[in-house]
């Protein structure tokens, strides 16, 4: 729970905290950045403050003591790169009003079981100890709750912790630490364009993507009659759920009009018809890439999962770009990437019948030679996806992205 009085938020790091100085001082801006456009994206009043090893959002509210906290506490928990997060009381450094605070957010944290307290102190400023905290803090818990209740201390599997950081300047106080999603700052790496069918695997996979840092651009492969209004419109659906994670990058869907490409596929190839489509899209993807700057492509390919995404056949189709083709689903179960997708939000829309199943032959060749791919398809297969490419449509062209920052 949010203690009482809470008026700052304590967010942790993992991955950044191992870079170089200078990458680290990089990486920790750019997530002070992100999270405060997660604050006023959602309307959520607070500073951001970058301190070594520690990012710490300022919300001192006098009007709603707590609720701003733990608001914003929830907004870190949705920030890449953030490992979690606490939301905390300020006071003074000194041990008697460390243990008096305690003392006073006790009757309202505590509701019976085994507790424990938890301090840390930097610094050699301080005329205590970590374990002066923890010993005379405990105390003041104890008799705090004492007439209530039968405390109980446990330091190994408490059911509740008071949690004390002392720094030179000021000491938090904190009960609790929500999990963020961990990864990278967003937009500490380079853009890739991300194919979304608006199926169950390519959301999980871009996400996981941005959780490395990385924007995507999103590119939706209109299907024209093997897709269809539905087709598009859950693929939109996904754009707009990767669009919350990313306040203050443009995520808006590129859709690209590959129906009558689709369409001479359909008609004129036979069992690698699926594998000159990855040929075609990757490639589509590149060009795409290519003017939005991006250094890659991302796709929800697993190993398996389909004819078409068996190791041969992935190995014998990767090459149509020059390009790298990220897979971050490639050794997943698929109940895996059906859990995050749930998690996401992304399973309910993702789950109507997909226009590529209707494209795919009735007999597809699970270990396919690329010789006997090119012999099928059309000659001038790239040549379409390039000429496609440049018609790709941005979804909301007209709408006000000025602010959007997308990391070049």
């Amino acid at each position: 729970m949010t203690v009482p009085g809470a008026d700052s938020v304590l967010v942790r790091h993992g991955d950044v905290g191992v870079k170089s100085s200078g990458v680290q001082k990089r990486m920790e801006g750019r997530l002070r950045d992100n999270l405060q456009a997660m604050l006023e994206r959602d309307d959520i009043e607070g500073l951001v403050e970058r301190e070594w090893g520690r990012v710490i959002v300022r919300t001192d509210d006098a009007e709603n003591p707590g609720q701003t906290a733990d608001a914003a506490c929830g907004a870190a928990t949705r920030t890449f790169g953030v490992v979690s997060a606490s939301s905390a009381r300020t006071v003074d450094p000194d041990f008697d009003t460390i243990c008096e605070t305690l003392a006073e957010i006790a009757p309202d944290v505590y509701t019976g079981g085994a507790f424990a307290v938890d301090a840390r102190r930097s610094g050699d400023v301080h005329d205590f100890t970590s374990h002066d905290v923890n010993q005379d803090g405990g105390a003041a818990v104890w008799h705090a709750v004492a007439d209530d209740f039968e405390p109980e201390v446990d330091l190994d599997d408490p059911d509740v912790t008071f949690y004390i950081e002392v720094r030179e300047d000021e000491a938090f106080i904190f009960t609790e630490k929500r999990d963020g999603p961990g990864g990278l700052p967003l937009g500490t790496q380079a853009p890739l364009v991300a194919l979304i069918s608006g199926g169950i695997d390519s959301p999980v996979a871009a996400w996981l993507a941005m959780k490395r840092g990385s924007p995507v651009v999103p590119l939706y492969l209109d299907l024209g009659d093997y897709g269809g209004p539905d087709h598009r419109a859950r693929a939109e659906l996904t754009a707009e759920h990767l669009q919350e994670w990313a306040p203050g990058f443009d995520l808006r869907m590129r859709v690209a009009p590959a129906g009558p490409a689709v369409k001479r596929l359909g008609a004129e190839v036979g069992k690698t018809r699926m594998l000159s489509f990855r040929r075609f899209m990757y490639r589509v993807a590149e060009h795409v890439a290519e003017r939005e700057g991006a250094v890659g492509i991302v796709t929800g390919e697993a190993i398996g999962q389909k004819s078409s995404q068996t190791a041969t056949n992935l190995g014998v189709v990767s090459d149509a770009a020059s390009l790298p083709i990220h897979r971050p689903l490639l050794v997943l179960d698929k109940q895996e990437i059906i859990a995050k997708a749930r998690e996401l939000g992304t399973y309910r829309d993702a789950t109507i019948d997909a226009g590529c199943n209707r494209l795919a032959p009735g007999q597809p060749l699970t270990a396919a030679d690329r010789e006997s791919i090119m012999l099928d398809e059309p000659e001038d297969l790239f040549e379409m996806a390039r000429d496609i490419a440049e018609d790709v449509e941005v979804v909301g062209a007209d709408e006000d992205v000025a602010d959007a920052e997308v990391s070049r």
